[in-house]
């Protein structure tokens, strides 16, 4: 069975989508104006379809259908690599954007 590496390849902040007018008032104490789960070129090595340890489950739950596609051997044909995909967690203040790319065994 094929493996799946997925790399933290950009972080975005609220900021970056809204400049200064966001769209509700963070509460200063929790709010990170980034995603501090994950690291800029953090990588994964998955060799089955669950959660890996240190992941953030609501980024997995998000990427999940893309990562599964690639397992199984999928590709996207918009992208010129096969076995890759481009998917991102759904945060509406502060997405994280990943690379999945298939491990062939």
């Amino acid at each position: 069975m094929a493996k799946a590496k997925i790399t933290v390849i950009k972080k975005i902040s609220a900021t970056d989508l809204y400049g200064e007018n966001l769209p509700v008032e963070p509460n200063e104490k929790m709010f990170s104006p980034v995603c501090d789960q994950f690291d800029l070129g953090q990588e994964f090595i998955l060799d089955n379809i669950n959660c890996p340890a240190g992941f953030c489950n609501w980024a997995f739950a998000d990427i999940q259908r893309d990562l599964v596609h690639i397992f199984f051997r999928g590709n996207y044909p918009w992208i010129k690599d096969k076995g890759c995909a481009i998917s991102c967690c759904t945060d509406g203040l502060r997405p994280v954007v990943f690379k999945i790319e298939r491990i062939e065994a």
